[in-house]
């Protein structure tokens, strides 16, 4: 089964649906509130098919916001240009998400640590939850997050013992590009629930995608129309180093059996 067909779905009800609206960026959209997905890790790595999705870029990405860095120039992200259009002249960001991830408000809170303690101590909790959206300090942030926070879940298969065996994660998006930015998305929490899961002695599972204002860019209609005509391929296959997740580098993560159609450019609304 291809797993990605939840993400079509969405794409094809907003492009056919969507209401017409402006937008911050004047560029406008067709959109729809309320949506959630569901991707099952189980049957292979959600990685969109139907057009190239830059992985390496992912990874990239990721493993900067797990270092806790808000500067472009960063040597992990030195090829990963995907902030550049919001950077100051100096390359800084404000306290984004890596910071908020590491070191909530400035006040030293490290969450990616104190989640991944939280399953291994006390997996049946229902306070698994990392939260980027930081209002004291979104001021001070170049683009306050879309992916606002996401909340882990420890299945035990009807177990009551510690010995859990799968990792579910939802993701709420209060701001959603569809073509472009989403795919990316999915991916990247994908990815890192993976790392988490294997730190953990969990099986990755549901990846279940909530999202805010689903958009469609109205300059990416003709390129979704592509995107939609096209067969998917089936999923690839994600595989990790065994190290503790803030312990990863690029190097460490690997894809396997990536088939793509050709890709298609969607240009940024900054």
């Amino acid at each position: 089964m291809e797993s990605m067909r939840p993400y079509l779905e969405l794409l094809r009800t907003v492009l056919e649906n969507g209401e017409k609206r402006t937008d911050r960026t004047g560029t406008g959209t067709l959109s729809l509130f309320g949506a959630q997905t569901r991707y099952d890790l189980r049957e292979g790595f959600p990685l969109v098919t139907t057009k190239k999705v830059l992985f390496p870029a992912v990874v990239r990405e990721l493993i900067w916001f797990l270092k806790g860095s808000t500067n472009i120039h960063d040597d992990l992200h030195e090829h990963t240009p995907i902030w550049d259009a919001w950077a100051d002249d100096k390359g800084d960001l404000g306290p984004i998400y890596g910071y908020q991830w590491r070191n909530w408000g400035g006040q030293g809170i490290d969450q990616i640590s104190e989640v991944i303690a939280t399953i291994k101590t006390n997996p049946m909790s229902r306070r698994i939850i990392v939260s980027a959206w930081n209002v004291a300090d979104i001021p001070q942030m170049k683009l306050p997050p879309c992916h606002a926070f996401f909340q882990l879940y420890v299945g035990m298969d009807g177990s009551t013992d510690l010995g859990g065996r799968w990792l579910d994660c939802q993701l709420y998006q209060r701001s959603a590009d569809l073509a472009l930015g989403v795919p990316f998305n999915i991916a990247s929490y994908a990815l890192l629930m993976s790392m988490i899961a294997q730190e953990c002695g969990l099986s990755p599972r549901h990846l279940v995608h909530t999202l805010g204002d689903a958009h469609i860019y109205l300059n990416h209609v003709e390129g979704v129309k592509i995107q939609l005509a096209r067969e998917p391929h089936p999923l690839p296959k994600l595989f990790l180093t065994n190290k503790p997740t803030l312990e990863m580098r690029f190097e460490d993560v690997a894809l396997e059996g990536y088939q793509h159609h050709p890709f298609i450019k969607f240009p940024v609304a900054v």
